[in-house]
């Protein structure tokens, strides 16, 4: 059974710094594609890193970049968001995903990593609150 369990929320000043991590059973993260994606009270969820699954190849969202990284440790099987230099504007809860399998027919994940659909299982998500 799939379980995807984020950790490592809190409350933090601007300019603070916190890691996010993301638990996964079920299933081993170097065979698959993984994501994180944020959440804003009344705002849509928003894509904020992808990472391929051999853990080579990572994407961003352009507001993060710079400031976020996204690694993986397979030895732990464990999805890490590590958050630099915070702002108030990245208040939300975060949630770590996993990509499903890639059909024939899908394009790339470079091209759809920050894709909601292209992700089929989820964490319940860790709230992330920066103040200013």
């Amino acid at each position: 059974q799939v379980h995807l369990v984020e950790s490592g929320g809190g409350s933090v000043q601007t300019g603070g710094s916190l890691r996010l991590s993301c638990g996964a059973s079920g299933f081993y993260i170097h065979n698959y594609d993984m994501g994180w994606f944020r959440q804003a009270p009344g705002k849509e969820r928003e894509a904020v890193a992808g990472i391929s699954n051999d853990g080579f190849r990572t994407y961003y969202t352009e507001s993060v970049k710079g400031r976020f990284t996204v690694s993986t440790d397979h030895a732990k099987n464990i999805l890490y968001l590590q958050m630099n230099s915070l702002k108030p504007e990245d208040s939300a809860i975060y949630y770590c995903a996993r990509a499903r399998p890639r059909t024939p027919s899908d394009p790339p994940f470079v091209d759809e990593w920050a894709v909601s659909s292209r992700y089929d299982y989820w964490g319940q998500g860790t709230q992330v609150t920066v103040s200013s």
